[in-house]
């Protein structure tokens, strides 16, 4: 899955559409969200990378992981350059959303009650993400 996605969006879509389930597909193309506590990771406890669903950027390091109570995987830091923020005003509000940054698939929202140094908690969507537990090949969220 490290191969370049195709930079025409129809043969991108095309692919994605083939390679993930319809929820990963409307998680990090559409900005979905899953419904809380359905998610394969936000009880997970395993060691390892969690990299992205779909181009397989290592994001976040299970060290980083919490249980903020909200049903969500929850992390205090992701792995540097690999997650960038952007304005999200959708839905009558402002957040922040996190994307891929190699990729730009959604992955969730940043919020500032994160118990970590920086203050900040990203609540992650599991469809979003792959867990990479010894190095070989990563578990995939289901559907």
């Amino acid at each position: 899955m490290t191969d370049a996605l195709p930079t025409d969006p129809a043969e991108r879509e095309a692919l994605l559409r083939e390679r993930l389930t319809p929820l990963q597909f409307e998680v990090t193309q559409h900005a979905g969200t899953e419904r809380a506590f359905t998610g394969i990771y936000w009880d997970k406890h395993d060691d390892g990378t969690y990299r992205c669903v779909v181009c397989d950027t290592p994001l976040f390091s299970s060290d980083t992981k919490f249980d903020s109570g909200t049903g969500w995987p929850s992390f205090t830091d992701a792995i540097e350059g690999a997650v960038e923020t952007r304005t999200d005003s959708s839905h009558g509000m402002i957040r922040v959303e996190a994307v891929c940054a190699t990729c730009g698939a959604h992955l969730g929202h940043v919020f500032p009650d994160g118990p970590g140094p920086s203050g900040e908690r990203y609540c992650m969507n599991s469809a979003s993400l792959r867990l990479d537990t010894d190095g070989s090949e990563p578990e995939a969220a289901e559907a």
